[in-house]
């Protein structure tokens, strides 16, 4: 490989210096366009498809893409057509896929708990699915089954009962989804999926399409660009979000005993996604810096999308970084709240033990990030952005509502009349003691 080839991985060195959580996302900094910048590019886009509905979504899919998307609803025919081309060695793929994310999904379902507190005093606490969810699997630069995958299998666990998949056009399809997309919510059994792409396509889930008699959902769930985790952000309130899944990153934390050609790969398989990825590891071993800088470049010149991963891992977003000690290398981790941590070290359970903010962290030299992207059964939408820092990714739980029920008799309520008037007579809102004594006394 020539000089003019190599990848120009910056080193970021951190040793001796601040890592707390500002310190190190101005060091290290996710791609240039922040999610506040985007929101002001597609407000009047959001505004748009408010007041014009499949009008704006066509306007703007013809002037971005090049396609018309119409119809936006995708018929049951082209959905079962698409099943039926399937190539059956991708089909026995998505369904193992399947198979694993719902046996998590269902392991991880919330039981129902009663509380008593006295006699005749109970609390209870239910789980209930919301009625209603758009769930947005993004085109562009790939195509993502396994997103489907994601977004449906534990909304179906969780029981909702009505789910719609959105997607963008395709001009490679005649303006239509990719047929694999199609194929696997067919596969799955979503009938109403709808050809709408970008953050047009979260605001047709949150205002609803008149013109094709689309009504609104309550919740969207799903990955995408920047621009989609922005339409996300300006739209919550309106609807409910999962988190603001955004441009893909990884951290790989190490420490002297990690194999560099491993890290090297899976830095290059989060880059391949876009060229605002951040590809980023963090340790306090200048050997193993100077082993993966070695290997990268070649990993990253023979894979198919080389330009663009070259493009990813020499951006800003992207480094390796240098500290002190482990437990600097750890701080820093928990700083930077990455969307996919990997750990590589001598003992990744003791590691594991002290890490407090990531989406989704994958454990050992056998566990790349690339396999929770597919297979693991884990679920392969999760917060960007230092979201982790108080977001989870996608899972059985972002579908289910807690509601806790309260269920006394006349018992447990007299046992505590007194208590109650207290405590309203100090707020100074005497009528809510007087519900209670109105029944005490009657």
């Amino acid at each position: 490989m020539t000089e003019s080839q190599s990848v120009n991985l910056r080193t970021v060195d951190l040793r001796g210096k601040s890592l707390d959580s500002h310190a190190v996302n101005r060091a290290v900094p996710r791609a240039s366009v922040d999610i506040n910048e985007a929101i002001g590019q597609i407000s009047g886009l959001l505004e748009d498809v408010k007041l014009r509905g499949v009008d704006a979504i066509v306007d703007v899919t013809l002037d971005r893409d090049g396609v018309d998307p119409r119809p936006i609803k995708v018929s049951k025919d082209e959905l079962a057509q698409a099943l039926a081309a399937l190539d059956p060695s991708l089909r026995k793929a998505i369904e193992e896929s399947i198979s694993r994310v719902r046996k998590v999904s269902e392991e991880t379902m919330p039981a129902p708990v009663s509380v008593e507190l006295a006699d005749g005093a109970f609390v209870h606490q239910r789980y209930q699915p919301v009625d209603s969810v758009g769930l947005y699997v993004p085109g562009g630069k790939a195509v993502y089954p396994s997103s489907v995958v994601m977004n449906v299998v534990p909304a179906q666990v969780a029981g909702v009962p009505r789910l719609v998949v959105a997607t963008p056009a395709q001009k490679e399809f005649g303006g239509r989804p990719h047929p694999v997309v199609l194929a696997t919510a067919e596969l799955l059994g979503v009938d109403e999926v709808l050809c709408m792409g970008g953050p047009a396509a979260i605001a047709g889930f949150a205002y609803g399409l008149p013109q094709i008699d689309f009504e609104s959902v309550n919740l969207v769930t799903g990955p995408g660009n920047i621009y989609v985790a922005a339409a996300k952000r300006a739209l919550r309130g309106v609807i409910g979000i999962d988190s603001e899944a955004g441009t893909t990153e990884i951290l790989v934390l190490a420490d002297s005993s990690a194999n560099a050609k491993y890290i090297a790969y899976d830095l290059v398989s989060q880059a391949e996604h876009d060229e605002a990825a951040a590809s980023v590891l963090v340790t306090d071993s200048e050997e193993l810096a100077a082993q993966v800088l070695a290997e990268i470049s070649a990993v990253a010149a023979a894979t198919k999308h080389s330009e663009r991963v070259r493009l990813a891992l020499e951006g800003q977003q992207s480094a390796i970084v240098l500290v002190d000690d482990f437990t600097a290398a750890i701080a820093f981790t928990n700083a930077y709240a990455t969307e996919h941590l990997e750990i590589h070290t001598k003992d990744d359970q003791a590691t594991l033990a002290r890490i407090t903010n990531a989406g989704a962290i994958f454990l050992g030299q056998y566990s790349p990030v690339s396999l929770g992207d597919y297979m693991a059964g884990s679920n392969h939408v999760l917060p960007t952005g230092q979201q982790a820092k108080f977001g989870a990714g996608l899972g059985v739980l972002s579908f289910l509502r807690a509601q806790q029920v309260i269920d006394y008799d006349q018992t447990g309520l007299a046992a505590v009349a007194d208590l109650v008037d207290e405590f309203a007579r100090s707020e100074g809102l005497p009528a809510h003691g007087e519900a209670i004594t109105a029944r005490r006394n009657s």
